[in-house]
């Protein structure tokens, strides 16, 4: 009876010790979280003010100016690279999760993950020669055309497992009354599916939304506001790189504006994603 209670005292000690080392390494996963956020949050916020998000930026030596042409730019690459992306690594999705066992169905789910995995340098780097050197200059074009592909593989992944969720049956029934298959996909289990496609698009959307390196090798940046998808535009972090690279404090100051902004903007995509995680119910 004796060694009974203390084998059992001792699990309690070891389970409570393991809780404890659970809970401890999750708080250090967190600590950095919280430490990054602060930061960028007590320097960058000094520097948001109505003039700073309303204004384009001053030449070098003067006092003031604002990121507007980031924001836009950044807008417009983003937008340009959903155009782009979406339609593609949807049609993608579904065919996979329709054709599992095909060869071409196996070989776009590896590249797919091949892609989730290529750092973002390499993107720019692809983007550079393919859309900048082809056609003779940086552009909106082809910093959307790199961000596009990073869209891709994250798309396509959650395309997959959606439709793949979606029970056989229903385009059975559909099929069964007559109804053409593109009109089956296109009317039923797209829709069907919509919140865990729309999900997977804007946790692309915040993946890409923070990336440099593509853009510094593709759309280049301009200190000024450009809607032309021809010239070369403006980005959030873009910007952010170059004026923390220089030597003029204000400038620095400003990207850590420029940071919070962009932080902003992440963290309110990233919430709005696990706001449809949560909402993720396919009516069937």
């Amino acid at each position: 009876m004796k060694e009974q209670k203390r084998t059992l005292n001792a699990r309690i000690i070891s389970d409570f010790i393991f809780n404890g080392l659970v809970l401890l390494i999750s708080a250090a996963c967190a600590v950095p979280l919280i430490l990054i956020l602060y930061f960028i949050v007590s320097k960058g916020l000094s520097s948001i003010s109505w003039t700073f998000l309303t204004n384009i930026p001053k030449p070098v030596g003067e006092t003031g100016g604002g990121i507007l042409n980031a924001i836009i730019g950044s807008l417009i690459l983003v937008v340009m690279a959903s155009v782009i992306a979406i339609p593609i690594a949807v049609i993608i999705g579904v065919y996979i999760a329709e054709n599992r066992n095909t060869r071409v169905a196996k070989l776009a789910r590896f590249s797919a993950e091949i892609l989730q995995g290529v750092p973002s340098i390499v993107i720019g780097i692809i983007g550079y020669i393919w859309v900048v050197r082809t056609f003779g200059g940086f552009s909106a074009i082809s910093g959307s055309i790199a961000l596009a592909i990073m869209m891709l593989p994250v798309i396509v992944r959650t395309t997959e497992e959606t439709v793949s969720l979606i029970p056989g049956s229903i385009k059975e029934a559909a099929l069964a009354l007559g109804v053409p298959y593109y009109k089956t996909m296109l009317s039923i289990i797209i829709p069907s599916g919509f919140s865990g496609i729309m999900t997977g698009i804007i946790i692309s959307v915040a993946r890409v939304a923070g990336e440099t390196a593509p853009l510094l090798l593709t759309s280049f940046g301009n200190p000024f506001i450009s809607t032309d998808p021809t010239k070369p535009i403006a980005s959030l972090p873009q910007l952010i790189f170059n004026y923390a690279m220089s030597p003029y404090q204000s400038w620095k100051d400003q990207a850590w504006g420029a940071a919070f902004v962009l932080l902003t903007w992440i963290l309110l995509i990233s919430l709005l994603s696990k706001f449809l995680t949560r909402r993720w119910k396919i009516q069937f």
